[in-house]
Order: structure tokens, then C-alpha cells, then sequence
């Protein structure tokens, strides 16, 4: 798979994508530059996050929502709505297999993937 972006690790604190860890929101397209998603927790996201997946162009994104399933808001989704770009939604560590997955079939998908930011500890601990 030369060229292409493969997950080879996941994790809850974070990815490695060839051989790169991390440990914060990322978005892996199928090939080119990864580059981290600026956001750190799910009710932050908007619809510009999604704006971001839908200007790479794939023909179908892969949404990591963290430890957990949660369904992005449909208003997030216009941007790739209108570009006729399909949308997964799954836990990280499914999303991570998926997209591997679905990259050796050779097809042009991106996964982004919501690795929030652990919560503070209370104060005085």
C-alpha cells in the first residue's frame, strides 16, 4: 500500500498512522498529508468540521465519535450531503479497522477520528 495512509495501531489516548503517533483529533485521507481535526470534544463539532472532510474529496468518510457511537447532527453534514460524499458514523476502534479495510479495496476514504480530551481532574486531587 505505498503512498497510502494505513492505521496501524488504535487506541483510547490515540492513532499511528504510518508509523506517526496521535493523540489528539485527526483526519487520515486515503493519501497525502494527515492532519489533525480541530476539535476535542463531541459537542464542539460543527458543521465546519465537516466542511474540512468534504473539501478533501472522498467518496466516503469514516467518523470516529470516540469511545462510543454517536450520530453527528444532520445540519453537520450538508457540506458532504451536497457533494454526494457518504458518511459512516462508528466507535474509533471500529472506524480505524473499517477504514483499513476499506483502503486496500483501493477506494478514496478518509476517516475522521474524535480523540477527545481526557477531562481535567477535580480541583485539589
Amino acid at each position: 500500500m505505498e503512498g497510502l495512509n494505513a492505521i496501524s495501531r488504535h487506541g483510547v489516548k490515540g492513532v499511528i498512522v504510518n508509523g506517526v503517533e496521535h493523540r489528539s483529533s485527526v483526519i487520515v485521507p486515503w493519501q497525502g498529508r494527515v492532519q489533525a481535526w480541530p476539535v476535542d470534544d463531541f459537542s464542539a463539532l460543527s458543521e465546519a468540521h465537516f466542511e474540512l472532510l468534504a473539501a478533501l474529496g472522498p467518496e466516503l468518510v469514516i467518523f470516529g465519535s470516540g469511545s462510543r457511537i454517536r450520530f453527528p447532527k444532520p445540519a453537520w453534514l450538508k457540506p458532504l450531503m451536497a457533494r454526494r460524499i457518504g458518511i459512516e458514523t462508528m466507535d474509533t476502534a471500529a472506524a480505524s479497522r473499517t477504514y483499513n479495510v476499506l483502503l486496500a479495496e483501493g477506494r478514496t476514504v478518509l476517516v475522521a477520528l474524535l480523540l477527545e480530551a481526557a477531562p481535567s481532574p477535580p480541583a485539589g486531587a
